[in-house]
């Protein structure tokens, strides 16, 4: 399996990768890698990827795309960096061409109907004038994780995507992706001396990456985009039909790191090089965030403390007493829920927050089944990579309405937003002091089903066994 790895887990991912088996190796890597791991022979700058990883837009995990078996054994490989690590297949993923329906338009692109999900198509990529209730043919440009809504941006254009190159259906020639124009000759004319060319009916547009690429690289690059071009060819020959899948050459799968597993990647990460305690935690922050840590780390070599230096980052980038923070509540389907946000009311150096908000609305309070009433105040207490927290309502006279403790993944307090993974198990506390465990149910049912891996689940369950008898005082 060759891999292209990208992003701020790319030195850690690699770790893990060239040793999960013999069989892995790293291609097209880039210069900090190639320097981190000089003496791994598995790790070159050039090459053709079987599958390719990079950071999601959020920076809360990665997107792994490629031939699908090599995509199912890389994702299982990034899973293994820490319990609470999550992913989710893309139905609808890189380089898939789906018959749509457009079933809306606005703010400059169209809304589309794929079968599987919707997904967004720019006027700006597509030729022809869209209407509701028109049938298309699109490709899937842009896959998107699902607890960033999961609606991928679709492209009138249809390519085969291979990291060096992209054959382009309806494009004719080869160009270069070069800032020397000559090199980008020198590319061309040897792909010409060598014979080799697009498929009919496709135009070649080479990578960047290609101008480091030996002439056997780009040969077999060239050939693998032919053969699966006509692969897609065949495919869509004929008119938009009904909604759906036309053809799904490549596999999508999306890894969601929590708190615990971005500790693991940060042991794999120091393996190889100097890296501060967090240095993952820290970068998935902000942008600005990551490159405090890359200072941190050039000046002090990573040596910055044994635990994560909560008070340290959180006094740079927040959240602070004051700021306003959402509670993100993902579920184990991918999904993400904001359930409201809230002002930190208290920020402890042990790494705890307390988010005071306004509840809105009526009706009664889940799992408690108190009276919901606008005016309640919801005082959330959490801290910072503990596996729950405790909601507790109070109405606008101050009296209790009951206290809602989430089981979770590992709790992390992000300059914007707390965000954690809800496992469905937890444990309430009425107003007269009665305990009660729920929705232990649905934890079985997600585990079954797989939602749930098998080890996370016990480890929800010891947790709500825990936090049940703290509350019964035993």
């Amino acid at each position: 399996m060759k891999t292209r790895v990208r992003g701020i887990y790319a030195t850690a991912l690699t770790r893990a990768l060239v040793t999960a088996d013999d069989e892995t190796g790293i291609v097209q890597a880039s210069g900090p890698i190639r320097d981190r791991f000089d003496d791994e022979d598995a790790v070159d700058g050039g090459g053709r990827a079987d599958v390719r990883l990079g950071t999601t837009d959020d920076r809360q995990g990665v997107i792994v795309t490629g031939a699908p078996d090599a995509v199912s054994r890389a994702a299982d490989i990034c899973r293994s960096v820490g319990i609470d690590a999550l992913a989710w297949d893309a139905a609808a993923p890189l380089d898939g061409v789906f018959d749509v329906e457009v079933t809306g338009t606005e703010r400059g692109a169209a809304t589309c109907d794929l079968g599987v999900g919707t997904g967004r198509l720019p006027f700006g990529r597509v030729d022809e004038h869209v209407e509701t209730g028109d049938r298309l043919r699109v490709q899937v440009a842009t896959p998107a994780p699902p607890w960033l809504g999961g609606e991928p941006r679709l492209d009138g254009e249809t390519r085969v995507r291979t990291g060096l190159v992209d054959l382009v259906r309806g494009a004719s020639g080869v160009r270069v992706d070069a800032r020397d124009e000559s090199i980008a000759r020198e590319v061309a004319g040897l792909l010409d001396m060598a014979g080799v060319g697009p498929a009919d009916g496709w135009g070649a547009r080479f990578s960047r990456a290609a101008t480091e690429a030996t002439l056997d690289t780009l040969t077999a690059a060239v050939e693998a985009a032919n053969e699966r071009a006509r692969m897609m060819g065949d495919a869509l020959a004929g008119d938009p039909g009904d909604p759906g899948p036309v053809t799904r050459p490549l596999a999508t799968t999306f890894v969601w790191f929590g708190r615990d597993a971005r500790t693991g990647l940060d042991e794999r990460r120091r393996e190889v090089t100097p890296t501060m305690p967090g240095h993952h935690r820290t970068k998935a922050a902000t942008e600005a965030a990551s490159a405090g840590v890359d200072l941190a780390e050039a000046l002090c070599g990573g040596a910055t403390g044994e635990e994560f230096p909560f008070e340290t980052v959180t006094d740079q980038f927040g959240p602070r007493a004051g700021d306003r923070v959402a509670i993100e509540h993902g579920k184990p389907s991918g999904q993400l829920i904001t359930l409201g946000h809230g002002e930190v009311v208290e920020r402890g150096s042990d790494g705890t927050l307390a988010v005071e908000r306004t509840i809105g609305g009526s009706g009664t309070y889940d799992g408690l089944g108190t009276d919901r009433e606008a005016g309640d105040r919801a005082l959330t207490k959490v801290r910072e990579g503990r596996w729950w927290y405790p909601t507790t309502y109070r109405s606008t006279e101050g009296e209790s309405k009951g206290t809602y403790v989430n089981v979770c993944t590992p709790v992390e307090c992000f300059p914007s937003a707390v965000r954690y993974v809800d496992l469905h198990v937890d444990v309430v506390r009425q107003p007269d002091g009665t305990v009660e465990r729920v929705d232990d149910n649905e934890l079985d049912i997600a585990e079954e089903s797989g939602t749930v891996p098998e080890a996370l689940a016990d480890r929800a369950r010891e947790v709500a066994s825990g936090v049940e008898r703290a509350l019964r005082g035993g």
